[in-house]
This record gives structure tokens, C-alpha cells and sequence, in this order.
């Protein structure tokens, strides 16, 4: 999977690391918007958009560098080039209206869908 275009229906059900580069309860950069959920992405990937494949991490109410779980669904952004994984701590599941809750800080500025095994 890694070193090659990332198709992020691949990441689905497998265990996956990721890099947080963006901390729980840090301000975006750009936007100022407050990251309310680790933020990061999959080493080593390019997803379509020409950056790393994305990815929320769900389940972890304090800030981390990195993250092995597992990937119980992506958000397909329709209007937007870039999906995200959605990674969370094994044995914990999360409904799609829980992840929508949980990533509305953000997603909020865009049309999706959940997509799941």
C-alpha cells in the first residue's frame, strides 16, 4: 500500500500507523479552527489530492505523536479530492453518526459520505 498512489478503500478493516501532525486540541494554522480529535496521515502515501492519505484518529481524548489502529471507514469528500481515514483504538467502533459528529469541525465545509466495508 505505501509508496504508491494510496486508494483509501485498501486501508479498510487493516491496521494502519499513522503520524499526527495535527494535535488534539491545537489550532489549524491557517484557518484557526481547533483540531477537537488527533489529526494525521499515512507515511509514505500519496493520496489523490498529491499529499499523504489523511486520516482522523476517533478515541483518543488526549494529543499524540503517532497511532497503529484500525480503519473502520473513510469519509469520501464528493466536492473534494482528499478522503480521510477514519482510525480508531482496536476494539472500539464508532456509528457513521458519531464519526460525522466527531469530524463536523472540519467537515462541516464539505460534502461527503461515509464509506465502510
Amino acid at each position: 500500500m505505501n509508496n504508491n498512489l494510496a486508494k483509501s478503500t485498501d486501508y479498510l478493516g487493516k491496521t494502519v500507523t499513522i503520524k499526527i501532525d495535527r494535535q488534539f486540541g491545537t489550532k489549524h494554522p491557517k484557518h484557526g479552527f481547533v483540531y477537537e480529535l488527533n489529526y494525521g496521515f499515512v507515511p509514505d502515501t500519496i493520496s489523490p489530492d498529491g499529499e499523504e492519505l489523511d486520516a482522523y484518529l476517533l478515541g483518543v481524548g488526549e494529543p499524540v505523536e503517532a497511532f497503529t489502529g484500525r480503519c473502520i471507514a473513510i469519509i469520501h469528500r464528493t466536492n473534494d479530492d482528499d478522503d480521510k481515514l477514519i482510525i480508531v483504538p482496536e476494539g472500539k467502533e464508532f456509528s457513521d453518526d458519531d464519526i460525522r459528529a466527531l469530524t463536523h469541525f472540519q467537515e462541516q465545509f464539505f460534502k461527503s459520505e461515509i464509506v465502510r466495508q
